[in-house]
């Protein structure tokens, strides 16, 4: 089991290694805090849709898993939604429709479908912990990147918290506004693509 959590992690990542689920991925990743909303709230989907999935795979009709899979996968992305909206309504307007769009995520509906489909729920659940820990880590570290080059600050907390002013004031005023644009999102991803590449060859 401790494999498939790495795996999960690793060599299975949504972003670095696999390229699938893009699109939130460059929405939302413009500070470490959003990105870090995200990918929990992905993993929660991940975890406990791989766990229903697993737990009643002998008993769902094969010719009907894939609607089966995408009402399992709705109901806890309309949990999460709602919890979103009501203890962090700020986050869940930064983030958007992008919650709400988690059910037709292909990395979550590849999961259930190549992996919790098929193994016990102790395997669904930790391919679903490893999974959704190596999109969260990646988002945050996205985040924080674009955060940082973009704006000059790290873990501003809308309401609560200003962040942390990394490069002072001067930078703060003459950011590199591209880092929280789409372009900088693309030229993240392919930073740190080819940082891991890098390692994975070594």
């Amino acid at each position: 089991m401790s494999r498939t959590f790495i795996d999960g992690i690793i060599k299975n990542n949504l972003i670095l290694v696999l390229a699938i689920g893009l699109c939130p991925t460059l929405a939302v990743t413009t500070s470490a805090y959003n990105g870090l909303g995200m990918g929990l709230a992905a993993t929660f989907v991940l975890i406990f849709s791989n766990l229903i999935i697993s737990a009643f795979r002998n008993i769902i009709p094969d010719n009907l898993r894939i609607p089966i899979f995408i009402v399992i996968i709705a109901t806890f992305v309309t949990v999460v939604d709602y919890t979103l909206k009501a203890y962090v309504p700020f986050l869940s307007v930064q983030l958007g429709v992008f919650v709400p769009l988690i059910v037709v995520n292909c990395g979550i509906l590849g999961r259930a479908e190549g992996f919790a489909y098929d193994h016990s729920p102790g395997y669904a659940l930790m391919d679903g912990l490893g999974i959704g820990l190596g999109f969260t880590i990646i988002l945050f570290v996205m985040g924080t990147i674009r955060e940082i080059l973009g704006q000059g600050i790290w873990l501003k907390i809308p309401g609560m918290f200003s962040g942390f002013k990394v490069f002072g004031e001067a930078f703060t005023n003459s950011s590199v506004i591209l880092m929280i644009l789409p372009p900088g999102g693309f030229l993240t991803i392919a930073l740190l693509m080819g940082i891991f590449n890098l390692f994975r060859r070594k």
